[in-house]
């Protein structure tokens, strides 16, 4: 009787301590955006070259978590973590320093490499310790922390723009990095146990790798996981050029604005973790998609019909980023559950190819025309039409679970 509450009390320590450190995954990318155009006259770049920084960072997580999973899975979650975070921090500093967008780029893709780990080692602390319908929930909680960023970042990012300089962004990044390996030195406890440790062995790894790539609902979880976080990231890069371009808001009266966008990002997350034990994925999922596909509907025809305006933005905005919010966690924490070992490869390779994925299309969003919401939109319609198919295959209806409850039953009882 006397050993649970210990149990207990561990759990919500390491929940704690995972929540705190999620965000800075993104952080790198959310608190950077307001900065845009003014790096833009600061650097004397073109709007494509400082945009695609922010691609940089996200190419470099995508090639990075993969890697990241497998070193994990091998030498333990924690040292990985910490070494990680020294290669952020270091990154961090360049950016603040530099004077030349192209040493920006190479530094922003090192940061990536660094940053990525604080989401692929989270979630793969998480489903060691959790497993079915709680570690769905624990992987809301964790996307609401993750999508913190969206909403809390911007607006300090555009503070430290308008009073400071955009490359007090980078002091603060590198900051945070500092503040999350004190957290992990002395409060984080190692959850992969030695005798779950899988040796680098590339034979395996390629054979581990084969077999998850061979499951069709892995690549549909995946996908959508992939889709709509390129769409909730192609909001943070084009609208800072709607808002402060097309509209004039200063950089710190668009990070309030992000403020309110985050917010339903954030509701969102917030979501999943709580649906995610008491409705089905498939109900969950599908009321996401609804309210992600009439945020696409009013952004593209408020952009043809009416041009930029700041409510039509906002209140599309809204919409679209909370199906986001609520439809990456759940698609995360559903692949990871399908799985019980190499878990940080698993979730690696998860999350590789959804940074890949985006990585790629938001360099070629760059050069999406930024004068008007309906560019936006109609790519938001695509999406939604891609989730449409995506969330019918991946996602069974109440019969088909009752059926595979009803066959695991029967095996039970035939055991």
């Amino acid at each position: 009787m006397d050993a649970a509450p210990p149990k207990a009390t561990s759990d919500r320590l390491l929940i704690a301590i995972l929540l705190a450190i999620i965000p800075i995954s993104q952080i790198p990318i959310d608190a950077y955006t307001p900065a845009i155009p003014d790096m833009i006259t600061e650097l004397g770049a073109s709007s494509t070259l400082v945009q695609n920084t922010v691609s940089a960072y996200v190419l470099g997580m995508s090639i990075g978590l993969l890697p990241i999973g497998i070193i994990a899975d091998a030498r333990g979650r924690k040292p990985t973590l910490l070494v990680c975070l020294a290669l952020l921090f270091v990154a961090s500093i360049g950016c603040a320093l530099t004077t030349d967008v192209y040493t920006l780029l190479a530094l922003r893709f090192v940061q990536g490499l660094g940053g990525c780990a604080t989401m692929v080692i989270v979630y793969a602390i998480a489903a060691d310790r959790f497993r079915g319908t709680r570690l769905t929930s624990i992987s809301g909680l964790l996307g609401a922390s993750w999508g913190l960023a969206p909403v809390i970042a911007p607006a300090i990012g555009g503070l430290l723009v308008q009073y400071i300089s955009w490359r007090g962004i980078f002091v603060l990044i590198a900051v945070s990095a500092i503040a999350a390996a004190a957290a992990i030195v002395f409060l984080l406890p190692e959850t992969l146990a030695v005798e779950k440790r899988t040796p680098i062995d590339l034979r395996e790894i390629g054979g581990v790798l084969a077999s998850t790539l061979r499951r069709r609902i892995f690549i549909g979880l995946t996908l959508v996981f992939a889709v709509f976080a390129v769409a909730q990231l192609l909001f943070g890069v084009v609208a800072p050029l709607l808002y402060e371009t097309q509209l004039g808001l200063t950089p710190g009266m668009y990070g309030l604005v992000a403020l309110l966008i985050g917010a339903a990002n954030l509701a969102g997350e917030l979501s999943t973790a709580h649906f995610a034990t008491r409705v089905s994925p498939r109900v969950l999922g599908f009321a996401a998609l609804v309210s992600f596909s009439a945020g696409a509907i009013i952004l593209s025809l408020s952009g043809v019909l009416v041009g930029p305006h700041f409510v039509w933005i906002t209140v599309g905005g809204m919409l679209a980023l909370a199906g986001c919010g609520a439809l990456c966690p759940l698609a995360y924490g559903l692949t990871l559950g399908k799985f019980d070992r190499n878990l940080g490869l698993v979730g690696g390779l998860t999350s590789a190819i959804c940074y890949l994925f985006v990585a790629v299309t938001m360099s070629a969003a760059s050069a999406l025309p930024d004068n008007s919401q309906a560019p936006l939109g109609f790519v938001y319609v695509g999406v939604a039409v891609v989730g449409v198919v995506l969330l019918a295959l991946c996602l069974p209806g109440a019969r088909a679970l009752r059926r595979a409850s009803g066959a695991a039953a029967d095996l039970h009882a035939k055991a």
